[in-house]
């Protein structure tokens, strides 16, 4: 149990003794970590929030329930303010607390009582097309969150949704036929399929007669044309082997990846069946999903107030012309993770614009009587210098691939500055680990629904809150004990804590276990990183005011205890956002 779970366990015996019937069977005492920690290291506002429930003083109250739990082995307690319970836990119980962490392979977080199945529906690109850096935020966020829940104990299923599907498949077939450079093709497939469409478009501007074969390249495709088929299948597996080298870069991998095209036999049952339910009717030739008046007019994603007036805004699930359209797919989808993976719950790491589309969506989910846990992880946007969105100076979107490439040229730069005698197989190796996971963390850090510069320079510092710093914490620790004589060390020996910064590493080490499933409780990453940053600082006061190898006997070992546990903590917290460690640097 968590030192939050032991505290709030204690506080509501007390309370109870204390109230006796008068305590509300529905009140859960909480304790939340001091944001001042010269008020102790956690605290409690019940005896505010029950004493103007039960019409009494809160100062009186929490003094009732102090006495109540008395000299205590974890804690003592203070009273401050109009009726704040602070607890200061004791050092011999942070002892006890690191001695069981360091026999713990899941260094004391504990694992859900009740595991989900979730489906996590992130990165998404689209066939024939590079990944640009918009593609950052879903990927990486989408795959931290994916660590975390399985961590935890959820059964989760990573989906990339591609978009293999759709309108510009028409434009690559004739340009397939008619431009395709071979050689670019085998050399490097992505950048030509995505050369060969926009030469395409740009020829249908010039031409708009030929935007009419190229839709009639579509329809034989959606038709089953042999040839078409077997261009698009082709496209498909080259767009999917370009996209895995940089997934595999990322160490980034997925359960599957059912694109759109998956869905393409399941979309005019479902639009029949739910005209059939009238759920959905015509407009104007067009199937729509309109507002049913179950909720208010503000909460209704179906409507939009224009002039002061609410009006209809239908989801479309089927056009004019008997195309269907993302919201079809992606009802589809849902029944699919439903149906055939048991999904308890379903979140979409998706742009912020896209919140729209998925209220609407989830309500026509559960309209279909399909009720169910169904998020959207929204995100920001990433921005350059002039706090626009991050382009390159000619102003096309930049290349994932580019971004990746750039960081680890960067960080090749900083390791041959800081270590020129290191051999060149483990520079290049380090240059990696360090500028990919330089990158992640620079999203990782972020509350996901904040905009965010991308500075190169702060984003590799190996000061400030950066991944370089990070890993540089982790290597300065595992040096200590390259430094050390003699065999493996006796972790089951106690720990002794009497320094100010010793108490204070400690306690950041106890609270791993708090802070890891707090990442799920909505969907933040970076409350995980704030934690290891907090935690690699600790270190370092820790490391400056306590000699390790020079104190010798209990001391000694108790600050090599807490140097191994801090080097452990690092390196599972960053593993689970993904981001690996260096041996040097």
């Amino acid at each position: 149990m968590t030192i939050p779970g032991i505290l709030e366990e204690k506080l509501s015996s007390a309370l109870k003794a204390v109230l006796g019937e008068e305590l509300p069977a529905d009140f859960r005492a909480s304790v939340t970590p001091s944001a001042d920690l010269r008020f102790g290291d956690y605290q409690s506002n019940a005896a505010m929030v029950l004493a103007k429930r039960c019409r009494t003083n809160p100062r009186a109250l929490a003094q009732q329930v102090a006495d109540r739990i008395g000299q205590d082995a974890v804690c003592s307690l203070e009273i401050a303010g109009p009726g704040f319970i602070n607890f200061r836990i004791r050092p011999e119980f942070y002892a006890a607390r690191l001695l069981a962490m360091l026999a713990d392979d899941r260094l004391g977080v504990e694992k859900v009582q009740a595991p989900k199945t979730i489906v996590i529906d992130f990165s998404a690109p689209n066939v024939a097309k590079p990944m640009h850096v918009g593609h950052i935020r879903s990927t990486i966020i989408g795959d931290a969150l994916s660590r975390v829940a399985r961590f935890v104990g959820h059964h989760v299923i990573t989906d990339n949704h591609i978009g293999d599907w759709g309108t510009q498949f028409g434009m690559i077939l004739w340009g397939w036929k008619n431009i395709l450079d071979e050689q670019a093709l085998a050399a490097n497939p992505i950048d030509e399929l995505l050369r060969v469409y926009k030469d395409v478009n740009l020829m249908c501007k010039e031409k708009p007669e030929l935007l009419d074969t190229c839709k009639a390249e579509l329809v034989k495709l959606q038709a089953g044309d042999g040839e078409n088929l077997a261009i698009w299948k082709r496209c498909v597996e080259v767009s999917k082997s370009g996209l895995s080298k940089i997934y595999d870069q990322l160490d980034i991998h997925f359960d599957y990846w059912l694109g759109e095209s998956f869905y393409n036999d399941a979309l005019a049952p479902l639009v029949d069946g739910m005209i059939a339910a009238g759920m959905a009717r015509e407009s104007d030739g067009a199937i729509c999903v309109f507002s049913d008046g179950s909720v208010p007019p503000n909460e209704d994603p179906f409507l939009v107030q224009d002039k002061g007036e609410w009006r209809a805004n239908p989801c479309i699930i089927r056009k004019a012309d008997g195309g269907f359209l993302y919201a079809t797919t992606d009802l589809a989808t849902l029944d699919h993770r439903i149906r055939t993976w048991g999904a308890d719950s379903i979140w979409y790491v998706v742009g912020a614009p896209q919140a729209l589309h998925f209220r609407q969506i989830f309500s026509t989910q559960r309209r279909r009587g399909m009720d169910g846990d169904y998020r959207h992880i929204a995100f920001g946007s990433i921005l350059g210098d002039d706090r626009k969105p991050f382009k390159t100076r000619s102003g096309d979107t930049v290349s994932l691939q580019d971004v990746l490439d750039e960081a680890i040229e960067r960080a090749a730069r900083v390791v041959e500055e800081k270590s020129p005698d290191m051999p060149d197989e483990e520079k290049k190796r380090v240059a990696e680990v360090v500028g990919i996971g330089a990158v992640k963390f620079a999203e990782l850090s972020q509350n996901r629904m904040t905009d965010y510069v991308f500075n190169w320079d702060k984003m590799l510092a190996l000061q400030g809150d950066t991944a370089p710093y990070l890993q540089n914490s982790y290597v300065r620790v595992r040096s200590i004990f390259r430094k050390l004589d003699g065999g493996p060390l006796d972790w089951s020996a106690p720990i002794q804590l009497s320094e100010d910064a010793e108490i204070h590493l400690a306690r950041l080490l106890a609270r791993y276990g708090e802070v890891v499933p707090q990442v799920l409780d909505d969907c933040r990453p970076n409350v995980l990183a704030a934690y290891l940053f907090d935690l690699a600082r600790a270190f370092h006061s820790f490391y400056e005011a306590c000699p390790v190898l020079k104190s010798e006997g209990p001391v000694r070992h108790s600050r090599l205890a807490l140097c191994e546990l801090t080097a452990r903590t690092l390196k599972h917290g960053l593993g689970l956002l993904g981001i690996q460690l260096p041996d040097r640097m």
